[in-house]
């Protein structure tokens, strides 16, 4: 290829600031944050696609911009509108430019983990270092009520690990006798002990650590263990991980670890493909909003969640051709809408095997909307509170968010399927 090419990139990439930052600043005015975040939040690269020597030449570039796998996902169908937005605001700022056109493309960026096909996700070092630094400043001694021997020999075959003190054949010797007789070393000896790997080896070596801590047998004291473990999960949620109860021993809980990324995003990846379905742009805003809040502010995202099923319900409705009017609530427009997309109980045949289970859980799924409601005036946001107000945490927000999504993903296929068999009658 011609240096002259390459020195054209380069320049290229070097003059497209001044095209990427009037483009936002169209797309923000326009409200297509989406896109005006996507041009501003992520790195580009240029590249020429192409040259058509027709009226003078024209240089085809293609400008790409990459984002993280997991942004990319939640994405979703969206992608293509926002590709098309960018690409439109690109063409109108470059319009004059005769010898250039250009088009967005998204791409996901490339990732790669030495542990990717175990299946477990990765846990910071950060996140790790905060854990094992909150012990410390708390004097918590990680073995409980065992030894350190006896705690360890719970998760590491000890004979097999070598021995840092030349006098004992393997690390169930030296640090019996550090621990144990001399008690030389500090407590948090084994934070920085590279056999144990606790901040630079795979994500469930230290979590597997964290739940030996809270152990039963460990720490009998359930106070103090679920005291931790609240402590370990405010950490642990933003890396995609959390303890969570497994079971009870003699009334006290064992707990075990968990991928939440997927737990926490999959309720928000559901209702934006309700959005998209239903292309409801305000809908969007309020997934968006939504997302960043529910662990955040619970608040504000219970508040949110109530109004994301409005706003379906208002949506379904005008594609229904149903009006409604601005003073009607949330029960109002769920009635109207479970009686256009009959989804009411008295529809379910007597002779439907199932009949009455059918009924119940239709029947609780329209109570969904009532309670939110009630929901968000007791706790939510737009309403003031008294001075001994307590708010509620973000499982309970979370909770609000999934009952949500489970009615607006309910009515929104219903309502595909309705208009899907009305244009077969039609036809």
């Amino acid at each position: 290829m011609e240096p002259a090419f390459f020195e054209g990139r380069m320049e290229r990439n070097e003059q497209i600031e001044p095209l990427l930052a009037t483009v936002h600043t169209l797309l923000r005015a326009e409200g297509a944050d989406d896109a005006a975040d996507v041009v501003r939040g992520y790195p580009v690269k240029v590249e020429q696609s192409g040259f058509d020597n027709w009226n003078g030449g024209t240089n085809y570039w293609v400008i790409q911009f990459s984002m993280p796998a997991s942004d990319y996902a939640r994405l979703g169908a969206r992608k293509s509108q926002v590709e098309e937005q960018i690409t439109d605001r690109l063409r109108a700022v470059s319009q004059f430019e005769e010898n250039d056109c250009y088009t967005a493309v998204i791409i996901p960026d490339r990732e790669f983990r030495s542990d990717w096909r175990s299946g477990q996700s990765s846990l910071p070092k950060k996140v790790r270092q905060n854990i094992l630094d909150g012990l410390q400043l708390d004097d918590v001694q990680w073995y409980g009520r065992m030894n350190d021997v006896e705690f360890l020999s719970r998760l590491y075959e000890l004979e097999k690990l070598p021995s840092t003190d030349g006098r004992y054949k393997d690390a169930a010797g030296d640090i019996w006798q550090h621990r144990c007789n001399n008690e030389d070393w500090e407590s948090g000896w084994i934070y920085n002990d590279s056999r144990f790997q606790l901040v630079d080896g795979g994500a469930e070596v230290f979590l597997r650590f964290l739940c030996e801590m809270v152990h039963p047998l460990v720490r009998p004291d359930r106070e103090e263990a679920l005291k931790l473990v609240n402590q370990f999960n405010d950490q642990l949620k933003g890396a995609g991980w959390e303890l969570f109860q497994e079971e009870l021993i003699a009334g006290r809980p064992r707990f075990a670890f968990r991928s939440v990324e997927n737990n926490a995003s999959r309720s928000v990846l559901r209702a934006k493909a309700v959005a998209d379905a239903l292309n409801a742009g305000w809908m969007a805003k309020q997934i968006e909003r939504v997302e960043q809040a529910v662990d955040s502010d619970p608040e504000l995202a219970i508040g949110t969640a109530k109004e994301l099923v409005e706003t379906c319900c208002k949506s379904i409705l005008t594609k229904r051709g149903i009006a409604f009017t601005k003073s009607e609530d949330l029960g109002d427009l769920t009635k109207k809408l479970t009686k256009a997309l009959q989804l009411v109980p008295e529809g379910v045949s007597e002779a439907a095997k199932g009949a009455e289970n059918i009924r119940l859980i239709l029947r609780n799924l329209t109570q969904i909307t009532s309670n939110l409601a009630q929901l968000r005036g007791l706790y939510g946001t737009g309403h003031g509170k008294e001075g001994q107000y307590r708010g509620l945490q973000s499982r309970h927000a979370r909770l609000a968010v999934a009952s949500a999504v489970a009615f607006i993903d309910f009515v929104s296929e219903t309502h595909q399927y309705r208009e899907h068999s009305e244009g077969d009658k039609k036809a």
